[in-house]
């Protein structure tokens, strides 16, 4: 099977391509090979390479920072891209397509967990709202296709929060758990006692390794048929920011104290995916928090900080 994957530079690319153990044939074009914001481009791409399915996992993302400041790159960009290879896979008759969204994509104010069915159900947390709306195009483009046309079968795949090899460290454009690695890490370098944490740290997450989300993926690829339109994926279950503070602190070995800034914004109070659908199409993660901390702290030691 030949697999075209966008996005083969970023985290979730990466860990497919790891995952891969050559069963199938990956083409995967890096910015240069392949722009993604330009439609002709794309659309000569597919119709030269022909493949039988295509995973998009390309995309502009960051943390809250980030967002913040950036809507429009948000927006715009992810809207292009996920427009441009969805409507140019379309057009060269590609039958399966895999869209890789966001939990991002739910209400603010919806009901944990959240179900598939809250999408467009209530307001957006403004914190990344730009990027939240260029994904719920996405995701109901691939429905509208499938609507019109039976031949073709796009769904969309929601991942919890993410995290693991090849994650960004940056603190300006990384998400939460590795900028807190890295902020921890260094903090037992420079010997400091205390450590801030945005908020009273009582807001929920849930973090998926990376690694997972790959093998869900290939899992997906095997049993397509019968898996749902869209489909949240992650662990089911969340923790507090303060418990992956002190879970990240046992693993480095900082023994500070940790102080809290109510100045700083914090997001949802809470984004916890419901995995009823999941459970149903008869997949689960592996990798427990504890064990997903310590290899990524070990890939920032051997790969990052080096």
């Amino acid at each position: 099977m030949t697999i075209f994957l966008t996005g083969g530079n970023g985290m979730v690319g990466r860990n497919i391509l790891d995952y891969n153990q050559e069963t199938h044939t990956i083409i995967a074009p890096n910015r240069k090979a392949l722009n993604l914001e330009d439609f002709l481009a794309v659309d000569n791409y597919i119709k030269t390479h022909q493949p039988d399915i295509i995973i998009h996992a390309a995309g502009l993302v960051g943390g809250i920072q980030d967002n913040i400041a950036h809507p429009v790159n948000f927006l715009i960009k992810n809207l292009d891209i996920g427009r441009n290879i969805i409507m140019a896979a379309k057009k060269n008759k590609v039958k399966r397509f895999i869209n890789l969204s966001s939990s991002c994509m739910y209400p603010r104010e919806a009901i944990n967990p959240l179900q598939e069915s809250l999408i467009l159900k209530g307001e957006l947390e403004p914190t990344n709202e730009g990027y939240a709306l260029a994904k719920i195009v996405t995701t109901r483009l691939c429905e509208y296709i499938n609507k019109e046309d039976r031949f073709f079968s796009y769904k969309t795949v929601i991942p919890c929060n993410l995290y693991g090899k090849y994650d960004k460290f940056s603190p300006k454009h990384s998400h939460m758990l590795p900028a807190v690695i890295r902020k921890i890490h260094e903090a037992k370098i420079h010997k400091n006692k205390t450590i801030s944490i945005w908020g009273d740290g009582e807001a929920r997450r849930e973090f998926m390794y990376a690694q997972d989300l790959a093998d869900f993926i290939f899992y997906a690829i095997t049993n397509f048929e019968s898996m749902p339109q869209n489909i949240n994926v992650g662990l089911g279950k969340d923790y507090t920011i303060n418990e992956y503070y002190n879970t990240i602190a046992k693993s480095i070995g900082f023994e500070g104290e940790f102080i809290h800034d109510l100045s700083k914004p914090v997001g949802m109070k809470q984004k916890l995916i419901d995995d009823t659908k999941l459970k149903a199409f008869g997949w689960s993660p592996k990798i427990s928090l504890e064990e997903g901390i310590k290899l990524t702290y070990d890939y920032y030691i051997n790969t990052v900080t080096k």
